[in-house]
């Protein structure tokens, strides 16, 4: 396997993977150790069948469903994200780590892309690890005892679902998750701190009200993005990128218009933030 980086921050691409015919033990630790190294990893050419995928998944970690759009036929774990030729908005087209709002948000999230635009529909990840060593020692001194509230419910990232909920939509998937989460997590495995808010999901910090604490998000959430944190990939059809989403955000940019995209997610248990 050969691993090249391309980016300061974050990101690296792995060459000489073949996960059609499924992985040794060391192989699978080789390539959670790249994704603990790296935090987003990026493997192109696996035309996986769902059920090769899926496996890919269950070597990583623990696939869950995701509460809002029900998975493929036979495959709960799996959903498409996508956008079609007539939509306008794309799924998850802001800023965010993936569902924040849960008590025990994913451990990492993986896609799999199937269609691709012939041009844009990039996806832009930046290391949270990054934007918290990059903070003055009196901020982190600040931030490290608070707490977040997220939500499923806010306006910028619920009108990014509405396609997929029409489309795709559970029945029984609630209007609206919320959870209380460190706004600086230490990492279960590395032992690094990262922020861990974002614009999409966090509402507020705990104790604070909220013309308190927005100056301090605003902050955050401009901070956390800036262009020396981040790694962008440019997708070709049949590849996998695999975040660490303990320490990543990701974005994917809407700037495809008349075109599709369709990926596969899968999103792998994690644990609760401390």
């Amino acid at each position: 396997m050969i691993i090249q980086r391309i980016a300061g921050a974050l990101g690296a691409e792995l060459h000489g993977v073949d996960l059609a015919n499924g992985l040794t033990p060391q192989r699978a630790a080789d390539i959670r150790a790249a994704l603990l190294a790296h935090q987003v990893i990026f493997i192109p050419e696996q035309a996986l069948t769902p059920a090769q995928f899926l496996r890919f998944a269950q070597a990583m970690g623990e696939p869950v469903e995701y509460p809002f759009v029900k998975g493929l036929e036979g495959f709960p774990t799996i959903i498409e994200v996508k956008k079609l030729e007539h939509e306008t908005v794309n799924f998850g087209g802001v800023w965010h780590s993936d569902t924040t709002y849960l008590e025990q948000p994913p451990m990492g999230s993986m896609l799999l892309s199937r269609e691709v635009p012939p041009y844009g529909g990039d996806t832009l990840f930046a290391s949270q690890y990054a934007a918290y060593e990059a903070l003055s020692d009196t901020m982190q001194r600040l931030l490290d005892p608070l707490v977040g509230i997220s939500s499923s419910a806010k306006a910028d990232v619920s009108k990014t679902r509405e396609d997929r909920i029409r489309s795709d939509g559970r029945q029984e998937a609630p209007r609206e998750y919320r959870a209380e989460h460190p706004v600086v997590r230490t990492h279960p495995e590395t032992g690094r701190k990262a922020l861990f808010v974002n614009v999409a999901h966090t509402a507020g910090i705990v104790g604070l009200r909220d013309e308190e604490s927005a100056p301090l998000l605003q902050f955050l959430f401009h901070h956390q993005i800036k262009p020396e944190f981040t790694c962008r990939w440019r997708w070709p059809a049949n590849a996998i990128a695999f975040w660490d989403n303990r320490c990543v955000q990701h974005n994917p940019v809407n700037d495809y218009h008349g075109h599709r995209r369709v990926m596969h997610r899968i999103t792998l248990q994690g644990d609760t933030p401390a």
